[in-house]
């Protein structure tokens, strides 16, 4: 992974913040439903943004991924208005695999114990 600056580090962490925020509270896509932000990657300009996410049910990924890049737009023109930078990123969504493969490979160490 590529050492980020502090600048876009610091960004980064308040993108994620005022992007939960307005998910939970003013995005109205049935598709994106229930998601956790899990971390904000920008580019050392702070242009680009890309949002990992993940959702309860790994079914649910596509459509979320889907509602999420249709609202896009509407999340760019909020974050705007929150954040004080000189342009607001453009927004990438991305579903974070990582909290469901950690979740299945703590189920095979599982299992492997249970029939010891």
């Amino acid at each position: 992974m590529a050492r980020r600056s502090g600048r876009a580090r610091k960004v980064g962490d308040q993108v994620q913040r005022e992007l939960s925020e307005i998910l939970a509270r003013e995005l109205r896509d049935p598709r994106v439903g229930m998601v956790t932000l899990t971390g904000v990657d920008m580019s050392p300009d702070c242009t680009h943004a890309v949002i990992h996410f993940t959702c309860l049910d790994e079914a649910h990924a596509a459509a979320a991924t889907e509602g999420l890049a249709r609202a896009s737009g509407f999340l760019r023109t909020q974050l705007a208005r929150r954040i004080k930078i000189y342009s607001a990123p453009t927004l990438r969504f991305v579903y974070d695999e990582s909290v469901a493969r950690g979740d299945r490979i703590s189920r095979l160490i599982d299992s492997v114990r249970s029939k010891d």
